[in-house]
C-alpha cells in the first residue's frame, strides 16, 4: 500500500501476499495436510525453495527423509499394480531380449578398445554439444535392430551423458 506521496506504508510490500507467508496458512498445509513443500509449491506457482525458506522463517520443523518415505504412496502392490505378472515377452517395453547379450559384449576388452578409439576419433568431445564431460560411445542406430551394426565404427558416436539421455528420450 502507498500513501498519497507513492511511498509505500510501514509493514506493507511492494508484491501481493502470498498465503504462505503466513505462519498459520503453512502450518495447516504442511503439518495438518500432510502436504510436501514441493506440493505446496507447486500450487502456489512458486519454487519449493520459497516454501522451505517460509518454513524454517516461522520454526516449523521439516519433516524428516524417514518419515517422509513411511508416508509416501508407492503404488499399487502385488496383483492390483498393472505391471503384475508382466516381464519378458509381457512387459511392454520388451526389445528382444539381448539385454545378457549386450552386457557380455560390453564387458570384453574388445569393446572397451573400440570405445576408446572412438572417443579418440571423436576428439573427447561431445560431437552434438561439445562438452568433454561424461562422454558416452552412443550407437547411431539402435543394438537391437542392427546387430551387423553393433561394432561398426560409422555406427558409433561420442555424446556426453546429457545428449545421450535427450536422443534416448526421442527429443533429438
Amino acid at each position: 500500500m502507498r500513501n498519497k506521496n507513492g511511498q509505500f506504508l510501514k509493514g506493507t510490500h511492494w508484491r501481493p501476499e502470498k498465503p504462505y507467508w503466513q505462519k498459520g496458512w503453512l502450518y495447516n498445509e504442511y503439518i495438518t495436510n500432510f502436504k510436501s513443500a514441493g506440493r505446496i509449491a507447486n500450487e502456489q506457482g512458486c519454487k519449493e525453495n520459497n516454501i522451505l525458506y517460509f518454513l524454517k522463517k516461522h520454526g516449523i520443523k521439516c519433516r524428516s527423509i524417514k518419515n517422509i518415505r513411511s508416508n509416501k504412496h508407492w503404488g499399487l502392490s502385488g496383483d492390483k499394480n498393472g505391471m503384475y505378472g508382466r516381464y519378458g515377452k509381457l512387459n511392454p517395453n520388451w526389445d528382444g531380449g539381448h539385454s545378457p547379450e549386450r552386457q557380455s559384449k560390453y564387458a570384453r576388452s574388445a569393446w572397451k578398445i573400440l570405445a576408446k578409439s572412438i572417443l579418440a576419433r571423436d576428439g573427447f568431445s561431445c560431437k552434438k554439444c561439445g562438452s568433454d564431460k561424461k562422454l558416452n560411445v552412443h550407437h547411431i542406430k539402435k543394438w537391437s535392430r542392427y546387430p551387423k551394426l553393433r561394432f561398426t565404427p560409422s555406427n558409433l558416436l561420442t555424446v556426453c551423458e546429457v545428449c545421450h539421455r535427450e536422443i534416448h528420450s526421442g527429443r533429438k
